[in-house]
């Protein structure tokens, strides 16, 4: 680990003399742009699944997120905001911290294959993200919210080909995005992605995940995406496997599901040891910049991890009305 850190810190260094050294000839001028999204959405009942985000009882918010970028010609910005329930979820809203950061990286283009990123970074493992307008259903699978959202370190992010590519990075604890608390060891990245197919690990302080996701154009119209993670630690194990089937019927109307089997060996999250099992349908309508999704989803365990107005039971459904606003 120390020699990884080693190299990824040499070869930032070698960069920046390299470039300080470079007679800067006629550039393209630098751009500036501001992007986001602002989502809300209704719940038809207060009880819920134990995954992330659109978990709150009926007319409800999501969160603004707001995305300042700088690219120059060899180096830029990102800094990424959020603000709202989804947002306080997002980066763990962490006593003493009023940390409203999503992303917060620099980066420099090294060359045209191979840049350099140092800050903070959405988690490149799974198949869903945080912003709700990247993701094609509302809600958030299991593999999601266990699994971690984002990480602080340096990495390198290097084009072998058109259809090959490699980052290696050297990370915080698992989203401790402000600093790495004293006495943890640092943690290694890694992704293969090889035409279009990715190959994901996180390994360090005793944890290791390994995550393949990808997906493939059946049709013009059809896409079929998939997700499969497991983890294990000295205390817990988690594993599963989603399939992401969408169909876009027109330039403004799509369809598409979620049928996700998860496992669960330790007290995390939702329940304790036992197996789970959810199906999420979504229609997404888009008119302009706003896009509308409802969606419907069951979710069924292998014992009474959940609670409804009956108490204990071993399966949930719930309804979701979101409406997304990209800019």
């Amino acid at each position: 680990m120390k020699n990884i850190l080693s190299f990824l810190t040499l070869t930032a260094i070698v960069a920046l003399f390299t470039f300080s050294g470079t007679t800067v000839q006629a550039q393209e001028a630098p751009t500036f742009s501001v992007s986001g999204t602002v989502d809300t959405y209704y719940r038809s009942t207060e009880y819920k699944p134990g995954t992330s985000f659109a978990d709150l009882n009926g007319f409800a918010l999501g969160m603004a997120n707001i995305v300042l970028s700088y690219e120059g010609e060899k180096s830029g910005f990102v800094a990424d905001l959020v603000y709202g329930p989804r947002g306080a979820d997002a980066v763990f809203n962490s006593a003493g911290s009023s940390n409203i950061v999503n992303q917060l990286y620099v980066y420099y283009n090294v060359s045209d294959s191979f840049t350099l990123t140092l800050g903070n970074f959405n988690t490149f493992l799974g198949y869903e993200v945080i912003s709700p307008a990247a993701n094609f259903n509302y809600s958030t699978s299991y593999m999601f919210s266990y699994g971690p959202f984002s990480h602080t370190g340096l990495k390198a992010d290097i084009a072998v080909s058109d259809d090959v590519s490699l980052m290696l990075g050297v990370l915080n604890s698992t989203d401790a995005t402000e600093e790495q608390p004293v006495g943890d060891d640092y943690m290694f990245g890694a992704q293969l992605g090889l035409y279009g197919q990715y190959i994901n690990l996180l390994t360090g302080q005793g944890a290791t995940q390994l995550d393949f996701t990808g997906g493939v154009d059946i049709t013009d119209s059809f896409f079929l995406g998939v997700n499969a993670t497991t983890y294990e630690d000295d205390t817990i194990e988690f594993s599963g496997v989603a399939l992401y089937p969408q169909y876009a019927f027109s330039d403004t109307f799509a369809l598409g599901a979620r049928y996700e089997a998860f496992t669960e060996n330790g007290a995390l999250g939702a329940f304790g040891d036992g197996d789970n099992t959810s199906f999420t349908i979504t229609g997404s309508l888009t008119s302009g910049s706003m896009t509308i999704k409802p969606e419907f989803r069951i979710d069924s365990a292998s014992d009474k991890f959940y609670t409804d107005a009956d108490g204990a039971t071993d399966s949930l459904s719930s309804f979701v009305l979101a409406a997304i606003y990209s800019f």
